[in-house]
């Protein structure tokens, strides 16, 4: 039986690289939805009343139910049911998700009994805040979710080819989903504002809210075409006896079988790389803008599109540096770099920008930053599969996130409240400053431990 099938879907590339855009689409229109308040975050304080404390709830809002557990849960969920259910189940859930945070901004709420006691309800925090935070927690969950998810589908489809490459294009092209809802968000603050007659300031945050989450919908169809393709592949290596619709015991994956990770040391060591790396770039995005805003003395537009450009240069070097890491290898190196050069960047932002305010200086260090946001992004996701057995792949990818996830969701808000006491951003630029130096401390230890162990992260992911 297995001589009937000579190439599988796969093989294909055309097939593997459709595969590939019609799943990192959907990942493009995620990070376009993250961060569709970042560029409006003055005109949202201003028309709903939220402060820079309340927004630092909120961008922590999307991280909360994933630090509780469910990343957890969303990893047993992926290597208990596949790619497929999952896939459908988390891009349903960024749906949901960014349909409630559509009502909660909305103009309509505002005037709703639900809203107002929404305001009086737990904390003294907004009702529009409060709904929309629900929403984002909502989104978070089938975000992160869908990312592990994604992840575990290349490793699937490009086994042994270009993976690197491969996880290196899914990045780019959701990077530049924040380029693009830096300057689509407030074009479409602008265009649609004042049109019902109820808001007086000219702008409204509502259509670029509900234009991405029209977006996401289309990722869910996306989605479900790939699943389409995923069945395809799935019945050839059946057919093929390289794969069985009862998976044999052995290979079953199983709870004891978290175990196993978290014994890993080179699992923690790539893990807490992760939290503080991302720790001192996404939360760095929600603010960004406004620091901008306020450093250079710019309007909020002119501000987001500057920061619009930060994951250009990064988005255009990630395939690159796939390529480099397929076929010459040095991960554990191009970790060491993206996190030095992270920190030369946010030290410059605390020092040197404030007390030289020049446009294009600000421009070349956030066209630098995007370059660690190639190398360290770019050689750590292919390094997991490395280091983890393939049935339990899922959970590790989940239980990365969660890790990540847990400094992404208390960072903003030691952001916002460090923002809020201080009045400025030299401090949070000190924090995420010491992010990155610890990343370096973990990066170095991370090269050691592969030299010593051989898992091969120096090495080029192609087989020959």
């Amino acid at each position: 039986m297995s001589e009937k099938v000579r190439q599988f879907l796969n093989d294909y590339p055309a097939a593997r690289w459709a595969a590939l855009i019609l799943i990192a689409l959907m990942m493009f229109f995620g990070y376009m939805f993250v961060d569709v308040l970042s560029p409006l975050k003055s005109l949202v304080e201003s028309q709903r009343g939220w402060d820079s404390g309340v927004f630092g709830t909120y961008a922590a809002a999307e991280y909360i139910l994933n630090v509780c557990g469910f990343l957890i849960i969303a990893g047993i969920i992926l290597d208990k049911m596949g790619v497929r259910f999952t896939g459908a189940l988390s891009a349903s859930l960024m749906v949901a998700g960014a349909l409630i945070k559509y009502v909660g901004v909305s103009d309509w709420f505002q005037t709703t009994g639900f809203c107002n006691w929404l305001d009086t309800w737990w904390v003294a925090m907004p009702g529009s805040a409060k709904m929309a935070a629900l929403g984002f927690m909502i989104f978070g969950c089938g975000c992160e979710m869908a990312g592990t998810t994604v992840s575990k589908a290349i490793a699937k489809w490009f086994k042994g080819k270009e993976m690197a490459l491969a996880m290196g294009l899914e990045m780019a092209i959701a990077r530049l989903g924040v380029f693009a809802v830096m300057w689509i968000s407030p074009l479409l603050a602008d265009k649609f504002g004042n049109a019902d007659g109820i808001i007086d300031s000219g702008d409204t945050v509502v259509a670029s809210v509900l234009f991405c989450a029209c977006l996401l919908i289309i990722g869910l169809i996306n989605f479900l075409v790939f699943n389409v393709m995923d069945s395809k592949l799935d019945k050839q290596l059946v057919a093929a006896g390289k794969a069985t619709y009862e998976k044999d015991p052995e290979d079953e994956f199983h709870i004891s079988d978290l175990g196993a990770i978290f014994k890993s040391k080179m699992f923690w060591l790539i893990a807490l790389l992760c939290v503080l790396y991302y720790s001192a770039i996404f939360p760095f995005q929600r603010y960004a803008p406004n620091y901008l805003q306020e450093t250079l003395n710019i309007d909020a537009a002119a501000a987001s599109r500057m920061f619009s450009f930060f994951p250009i240069l990064a988005m255009c070097l990630t395939p690159v540096l796939g390529i480099f890491l397929d076929r010459v290898g040095k991960g554990a190196t191009m970790m060491m770099w993206g996190a030095i050069i992270m920190i030369a960047c946010h030290l410059s932002f605390a020092f040197i920008l404030p007390a030289y305010p020049q446009k294009w200086f600000a421009m070349t260090l956030i066209v630098i930053l995007g370059v660690s946001f190639s190398l360290v992004p770019a050689a750590m996701w292919p390094s997991v599969p490395k280091i983890i057995d393939e049935k339990i792949l899922g959970s590790s990818y989940c239980l990365i996130f969660w890790v990540q996830n847990v400094g992404l969701c208390f960072v903003p808000m030691l952001i916002g409240y460090l923002r809020a006491s201080t009045g400025s951003y030299f401090v949070p630029m000190l924090v995420f400053s010491s992010f990155g130096v610890l990343a370096l401390i973990l990066s170095i230890f991370l090269k050691r431990e592969d030299k010593a162990k051989s898992y091969g992260l120096e090495l080029p992911n192609i087989q020959k």
